[in-house]
């Protein structure tokens, strides 16, 4: 098993260092070259990079030195070394979306974010391992905490990379839940923005799709974060993330309600337990804590969401199918047959399906509206447990189902729209364990404040 303590493993941040760039008793690029000699030590066995630039990096990291000498950064992550994952586009590394169909593929332009990130000065050092497409397929990339685990998908370069010190953040995608479970199995904290919240650029396709900041630290994700929508904005049609330059301070929710979903059925018995002592642990702080057997209106968001992993996954699956169809038709042999079968289902709906779970969307996103000003917020797993061991599907014997994890404590979020929080508080078996808070649409900022209070008063559980 790992040796994950949450009390003890806080991961490398960059926030705490800037001071020291100020006084000139540290530098970004002494910063980058500790990130670099990390990667080196560790990448070997997790795996997290398919591809650094770090010429360019370095390159970066001596403007931004010079800059801090000068007392002129461009932003709070000045010099800041983060990780892509590798379905955005970079102008100066490859985008091959983790799928050999791709191999090679290098359209030489940035994707919004990444354009926004080199605005704010930020070291663009490399390219994070994705599961096939941002799907179900797995790539290589281990778990840092445990080499036969998964560390989580689709985001599970950018979520292992942060969680083995390489970096101090990366930017992963989350449709169903690409990037908050991977965060929980990894022991990040990480921020799945409302929808619209950060310009995806060229990432258009779906409807749930969003950009998200991996990270050690409430500080560093904000910053991320808050950084890219100054420049970048969010995607159109929709207002982009709000909220100050710095930090959210800390929040004390007055109520927040447990939000089981379908997956408290299927949870083990030990992270049941764990999770219900971190509840008694908020609830000891004086926050009024209901669930769905306290207030009918829990209750009704309870069923509105208790099979989002089955309709969120059919929006997913119809939205993608029509350019996945395409790529499996021009290169069967370069396709995963999970990919193969994703699309098979997809073929089989017609638009009158499409409609039934687009309705099916709009009601739980109707009923999430309900609890506004009823609740602070929702708190649930990030993660259905520690991770799994996976060390690839075994010859002659059926597909696994799930090989990077679980969606359903992360499929609310996405279909209702809403902002989440993970943070790691949690160890189970020696693996980290993540808690979520999750707001209303545009409570970004209010989603961070509530978490920073969380990191901040209550008391990571080890069992």
């Amino acid at each position: 098993m790992g040796s994950y303590d949450p009390s003890r493993d806080h991961g490398l941040d960059f926030t705490s260092h800037v001071p020291s760039f100020a006084d000139g008793t540290d530098s970004p690029r002494a910063y980058l070259e500790r990130c670099i000699d990390t990667i080196e030590q560790k990448d070997p066995e997790v795996r997290a990079f398919v591809a650094t630039n770090v010429d360019a990096a370095r390159a970066a990291a001596d403007a931004s030195s010079n800059r801090w000498r000068a007392r002129g950064p461009l932003s709070s992550i000045d010099g800041m070394p983060i990780g892509i994952k590798d379905l955005l586009e970079t102008q100066d590394m490859p985008t091959e979306y983790g799928s050999p169909a791709y191999r090679g593929n290098f359209p030489r332009r940035d994707n919004a974010a990444v354009w926004a990130l080199r605005e704010a000065g930020a070291v663009i050092l490399g390219k994070t391992v994705t599961a096939e497409l941002g799907g179900s397929h797995p790539g290589p990339t281990t778990n840092p905490f445990d080499a036969t685990r998964t560390p989580g998908g689709s985001s599970s370069g950018s979520a292992a990379a942060v969680a083995a010190g390489m970096v101090p953040a990366a930017i992963g995608t989350q449709v169903g839940g690409s990037i908050i479970r991977p965060a929980g199995y990894c022991g990040n904290v990480a921020l799945k923005p409302s929808q619209g919240a950060i310009n995806r650029g060229e990432r258009q396709a779906t409807s749930m799709s969003t950009h998200g900041v991996h990270a050690n630290s409430i500080d560093d994700m904000w910053h991320v974060a808050i950084e890219i929508a100054n420049r970048a904005g969010g995607d159109r049609g929709f207002p982009g993330l709000t909220g100050p330059e710095v930090t959210p301070s800390a929040l004390e929710p007055k109520r927040i309600a447990v939000l089981e979903t379908e997956g408290f059925s299927e949870l083990d018995e030990v992270t049941a337990q764990t999770f219900a002592r971190m509840v008694e642990q908020i609830a000891s702080q004086g926050v009024d804590v209901v669930t769905r057997r306290d207030h009918p209106l829990v209750e009704t968001m309870e069923q509105s969401v208790r099979e989002a992993r089955r309709f969120g996954g059919r929006i997913t699956a119809w939205e993608n199918h029509w350019a996945q169809r395409i790529l499996i038709e021009q290169f069967p042999d370069k396709t995963s047959e999970r990919l193969k079968r994703v699309v098979r289902t997809a073929v089989e709906m017609t638009p009158d399906d499409y409609r039934d779970v687009l309705r099916e969307r709009d009601i739980a996103q109707a009923t999430h509206r309900s609890l506004a000003g009823f609740v602070d917020a929702m708190i649930t797993l990030s993660c259905p447990g520690p991770a799994h061991v996976w060390l690839g599907d075994e010859p002659g014997k059926p597909l696994a189902s799930r090989p990077t994890g679980d969606a359903v404590f992360n499929m609310p979020s996405s279909v209702l729209f809403a902002p989440a929080v993970t943070v790691p508080l949690l160890a189970v078996g020696g693996l980290p364990v993540g808690v979520q808070f999750m707001g209303q649409v545009n409570e970004d900022a209010k989603m961070a404040s509530i978490a920073r209070w969380a990191m901040d008063n209550l008391s990571p559980i080890t069992s």
